[in-house]
């Protein structure tokens, strides 16, 4: 008998840069041992600094690439990125309503550089129509704000009690990402409709080289549910793999800007 291959579906946004979004994404995949399928809602014109350009891919060939990939490959797991618009997102909801496996969202809004990649409009449509179909939401902080109209969260309590709001809104589990709250550690809390169910602390690493590291954590955690691993075991396995590739990223000499994580810190000498 043949032992099945693990499959994770990414539906993000392309960065020319190669650091984040889609180019991010199936390096994460690939390298937590997953085979990675793609569809692109977006073509950015981006790098370590900026992004001086973005390309609305449209919601019709967005939904033939699901479309495709989905009645011809056995998925097991859908990541979800940067949607942009309303119409993107109602056509991915649409498809995400006959997917029976696990769905994890990064709410993707802003890049590293501080452009938009995700349209103002379309905000409420990623709550009502994207979040109820989510095992698992990982916003850092802002974007839980954002979602929840409100300031950012800076205690742990505060953290938690943002998660279970998030919770409401329909996910049923929250990642809340602390990179980007102050001090020498970075803690994030996983939520669900009971409380926090794990945390997951290490100290803040000393590096610039972080730009795409919210789509490679979420990637990798989809990976690890591809492997049908329970979720406080991906999230652990995955966070363990973000930080290596973080602690690795100044082995790399990518751009001027914000560089990207070391994907293939462990499979490269």
């Amino acid at each position: 008998m043949t032992k099945e291959t693990p499959i994770a579906l990414t539906i993000a946004g392309s960065d020319s840069g190669g650091g984040a979004g889609i180019q991010a994404d199936l390096k994460a995949i690939s390298a937590n041992g997953v085979y990675g399928a793609s569809v692109i809602t977006a073509v950015t014109a981006q790098n370590t600094a900026t992004v001086t350009a973005v390309h609305e891919v449209p919601a019709a060939v967005v939904a033939a690439q699901i479309d495709a990939v989905l009645s011809d490959i056995d998925v097991n797991v859908i990541k979800l990125g940067m949607l942009f618009s309303v119409p993107i997102i109602a056509a991915t909801a649409q498809r995400l309503a006959a997917f029976t496996g696990p769905v994890v969202v990064d709410p993707v809004m802003i890049a590293k550089s501080g452009d938009a990649l995700l349209q103002d409009a379309a905000v409420d449509a990623l709550i009502a129509q994207i979040l109820p179909h989510a095992t698992l939401l990982t916003p850092n902080l802002p974007e839980a704000a954002r979602l929840l109209n409100t300031t950012e969260a800076i205690t742990p309590e505060e953290v938690a009690a943002q998660g279970q709001a998030l919770i409401k809104m329909g996910p049923k589990a929250v990642l809340m990402k602390g990179g980007h709250a102050r001090g020498k550690t970075c803690t994030d809390l996983l939520v669900d409709a009971t409380g926090v169910i794990a945390s997951f602390t290490t100290p803040r690493i000393d590096t610039r080289n972080t730009h795409g590291t919210g789509c490679t954590y979420a990637a990798s955690i989809a990976a690890q549910l591809a492997h049908g691993r329970d979720l406080k075991e991906a999230v652990a396995r995955a966070h363990a793999y973000l930080q290596a590739a973080i602690k690795a990223a100044d082995r790399l000499h990518i751009g001027k800007g914000h560089g990207p994580v070391h994907h293939f810190h462990g499979h490269w000498s």
